[in-house]
């Protein structure tokens, strides 16, 4: 029964996120990216519908209108990207993987909204990639992160990767740690298997930029990431 629901799971929301990213791409040549975002959100939220998903926000009033972020979040699944896209409550944009760029539809997609590729494997081409985003930051873009850089295997946090944290140093920002509960079981890196449950999205206390500021590199990735362990509710 499970591989049938997954199944099904599978046919309805590809079809309707392909249709989202068709009329998306359509949209960026209409709207402004302030208001397609508002579109753009309201369809995401109904793909977690449609996979019978529940979602809930804790934390949210913390991010005051129009101030500019770094948000960043534990990476579980092939679904976090559509949820922070759809419940972060301010315009964001994100760094993704280079290969996601390449997919069709969805990668066209997130190219014409503007988001920023990163190549992992080549530490030349990230600092590009982390210095394109530290402009857009500058210029008063919000932008989202996950600095592990992988999906985790089995649940747990990984170590966090190191650029993001010169990143946030570097653009003067204030971080928003947020904990991403419920996506494991949702849709696991190891399976294909679509399986609904609860999300839960918790947006921690912000960190100010007086407190990264007396911070070095290597203690703000280790205090962020503490403040993200502690908001991700286990199973």
């Amino acid at each position: 029964m499970k591989y049938i629901l997954s199944l099904y799971l599978w046919t309805v929301g590809s079809l309707y996120f392909g249709f989202l990213c068709i009329v998306g791409i359509l949209l960026t040549f209409l709207l402004s990216s302030e208001v397609l975002d508002i579109w753009i959100k309201r369809r995401l939220k109904f793909l977690f519908k449609l996979l019978h998903t529940r979602v809930q926000v804790e934390g949210d009033n913390k991010i005051k209108s129009g101030k500019t972020y770094l948000f960043m979040a534990n990476h579980v699944s092939l679904f976090d990207i559509p949820l922070l896209g759809a419940y972060i409550p301010t315009f964001v944009r994100g760094v993704e993987a280079k290969n996601q760029f390449k997919w069709p539809l969805y990668g066209w997609v997130i190219r014409r909204l503007g988001n920023i590729p990163i190549e992992r494997t080549n530490i030349h081409a990230s600092i590009r990639s982390i210095r394109k985003t530290e402009k857009l930051l500058k210029e008063g873009r919000s932008m989202v992160i996950l600095p592990e850089g992988h999906r985790t295997l089995d649940g747990n946090l990984r170590p966090f990767k190191k650029l993001p944290f010169f990143l946030a140093k570097k653009a003067d920002v204030d971080i928003v740690p947020m904990g991403l509960s419920g996506l494991f079981h949702l849709k696991s890196k190891r399976s294909w298997l679509i399986r609904p449950t609860t999300l839960k999205i918790k947006f921690g206390d912000v960190i100010p930029i007086q407190k990264i500021r007396s911070m070095s590199v290597v203690e703000l990735r280790d205090y962020t990431r503490e403040k993200i362990q502690k908001l991700i509710e286990r199973p």
